[in-house]
């Protein structure tokens, strides 16, 4: 190991390898070893020997890909993907381990940014910035190069795109994030190297997955949460749908419960009682 490269885990595990030159391996089996990262490479060995993977090479860290079932039965486990080849690491941290190859992929480095590209469903006039990633446990965040601090939690990712477009007169890759900020829905769009971008789409796939909206909703659900998503106050959805307090009430408790929205804050009903009705006739009469 050069002066250079400095070791950032060395755990034990097991390990397997499911896609090689792009061909799907049939007769996949895990296997017990050593696994050692630093801040050039992945490098896993056994008894058979070892395979280094550079960390140049890798494009994205996943989750679960069932191949057969002794792969399946294994609970936690990560696929790396290093281009036409994939292998499975499982440990006893493999969340933490996850981490560490996100960090080490992404720390650091410089990115573009426009944030928000897009707030409630419109879209913003907002240029593209500089700015430098650093990821912790949950979460991306960007130091933008005007002092700036943008931070995206994956669990709060809605969904992730990602595609080709010009930026700053380049063709480049652009992922597209909705998350929300200050309680309202934005999209941030990244762009940068093919890399960086790759294993950056891969971190925030992790929250779209998790939120993937497969869920049915009837018409007035789906109203509901079109209006607070453009930026209606829950408390004035009723008046803006025209629909009875009472049934939104109804509705909200639904998606609550479907993990859909969140409750911030109850919202008190109140009635004046006889001494309250003195009060504020006094108050009135006096003005």
């Amino acid at each position: 190991m050069s002066k250079s490269e400095q070791k950032l885990a060395d755990v034990t595990g097991k390990f397997t390898q499911v896609l090689r030159d792009g061909r799907k391996l049939s007769d996949t089996n895990w296997t017990n070893g050593r696994i050692v990262l630093s801040n050039k490479r992945l490098v896993i060995a056994s008894n058979d020997g070892k395979q280094t993977i550079p960390l140049s090479e890798i494009l994205s860290i996943k989750g679960r890909y069932d191949v057969n079932q002794t792969v399946a039965k294994v609970s936690d486990y990560i696929s790396i993907n290093s281009g036409a080849d994939v292998h499975l690491i499982s440990m006893a941290e493999v969340n933490e381990f996850e981490l560490q190859i996100q960090k080490a992929l992404l720390d650091g480095e410089i990115v573009l940014l426009k944030h928000p590209a897009v707030k409630g469903g419109v879209v913003q006039d907002t240029d593209w910035s500089k700015a430098r990633v650093k990821i912790d446990t949950g979460v991306a965040n960007f130091a933008v190069e005007n002092g700036s601090f943008v931070q995206i939690e994956v669990d709060d990712v809605g969904t992730v795109t990602s595609e080709e477009r010009t930026v700053l007169s380049q063709e480049r890759p652009v992922i597209e994030a909705e998350h929300t900020d200050d309680g309202s829905s934005v999209q941030t769009y990244i762009s940068g190297g093919s890399q960086n971008c790759a294993v950056m789409k891969s971190v925030l796939d992790r929250g779209a997955e998790k939120n993937a909206s497969q869920i049915d909703l009837s018409g007035k659900e789906e109203e509901v949460l079109m209006a607070i998503y453009s930026g209606v106050s829950p408390f004035e959805v009723p008046e803006f749908l025209d629909i009875n307090t009472d049934e939104v009430e109804e509705i909200y408790e639904r998606l609550i419960e479907l993990d859909v929205l969140e409750e911030v804050r109850v919202r008190r009903e109140v009635a004046l009682k006889p001494r309250g009705r003195n009060i504020a006739s006094e108050a009135m009469n006096s003005k």
